[in-house]
């Protein structure tokens, strides 16, 4: 039997309570009702909702247990990456993977109790934005090209800017293609920004570096630069610096530093790394977790294709809006 994986966005059904009905039906009845109407009572904004994958009634980690190499369903490697998204581009609400938290499900940042939005831009984030599975920014390794700055990793996922041209909901996990690679220099830390398009995007097959994106798409990596410079500026904060010059370097480069996360997250999680900022982590990094699974080729496209059933796959058949947009 097809294992059903789901990733629940309460929010929506806040909006539109028959979503849970067509959740239900797209998930099938292997997702007991129960799991479902748990996590859709904490819908709305507040301080305790989650956005939690599950599996057969199990949590499921998206930093932990989604693969970073995405494959096929024979199992094979497509060169592609797997995208976890955290804000959808066009938004405000500053959610991130709660990495602190047993099974590190989504959540909306908060600072003393106040939940926190992006107020830089009318429109919010001009792109999706989101992390690698399966990486972690080393707070104690300094990169040999930032020598000058002295910063080690910021202590969490690999941040990824998904440029494409569909809005990706919260939670959503999608099949990307690296382009290139900022190092933002954040209070002290390193705090890379992978650029990144949907494997599925119409634009994709014309984008396969950093030069392919200015190119096509002239100032977009400007574009991404400068919000990031700024937008902590509206909160009383100085304004972002850019290591490596401020370039923005090709395919390449940014694969080196997806590499280098990932082996710092394998390390992490042996327990062989112990001195983080993050006590919380350190603890985890030495947990068993027995209710956590790797999820295979074949579970994966289930996850991908069930996980939103009011988004589509998008493929070269497929068009840009969704049906009623």
């Amino acid at each position: 039997m097809e294992t059903d994986y789901i990733a629940l966005i309460a929010r929506t059904a806040d909006r539109d309570p028959s979503w849970k009905t067509e959740l239900l039906k797209a998930v099938g009845s292997s997702v007991e009702p129960a799991t479902v109407e748990a996590a859709l009572s904490s819908a709305g904004e507040s301080l305790s909702y989650r956005i939690q994958a599950s599996a057969e009634g199990k949590e499921l980690s998206l930093w932990h247990d989604v693969p970073l190499r995405h494959k096929d369903p024979t199992g094979k490697e497509t060169g592609f990456l797997n995208f976890v998204c955290e804000i959808p581009k066009w938004t405000k609400k500053k959610y991130e993977i709660a990495t602190d938290e047993a099974a590190t499900p989504i959540k909306q940042d908060e600072k003393n109790g106040v939940l926190r939005e992006f107020k830089t831009g009318a429109a919010g984030l001009m792109m999706n934005y989101g992390c690698f599975p399966q990486t972690w920014e080393d707070p104690e390794f300094v990169h040999p090209d930032l020598a000058a700055e002295k910063v080690g990793g910021d202590n969490d996922p690999l941040d990824v800017c998904e440029i494409g041209s569909r809005q990706i909901q919260s939670g959503s996990v999608r099949a990307v293609k690296v382009l290139g690679v900022l190092c933002m220099v954040d209070e002290g830390e390193a705090d890379w920004k992978v650029i990144a398009i949907d494997a599925g995007d119409p634009w994709a097959p014309l984008l396969d570096d950093i030069a392919d994106l200015e190119r096509e798409w002239p100032n977009c990596v400007s574009a991404v630069r400068e919000w990031f410079r700024d937008y902590k500026v509206a909160d009383g904060k100085p304004q972002n610096k850019f290591g490596l010059n401020e370039e923005c370097k090709g395919k390449e480069y940014a694969m080196q530093v997806v590499e280098e996360c990932n082996e710092a997250w394998l390390k992490l999680l042996s327990g062989e790394k112990t001195k983080t900022e993050n006590k919380a982590i350190q603890s985890l990094s030495k947990q068993a977790r027995p209710s956590m699974m790797q999820l295979d080729a074949t579970q994966m496209a289930s996850f991908q294709r069930r996980g939103r059933p009011q988004m589509r796959e998008m493929d070269e058949d497929t068009p840009y809006l969704e049906e009623g947009e």
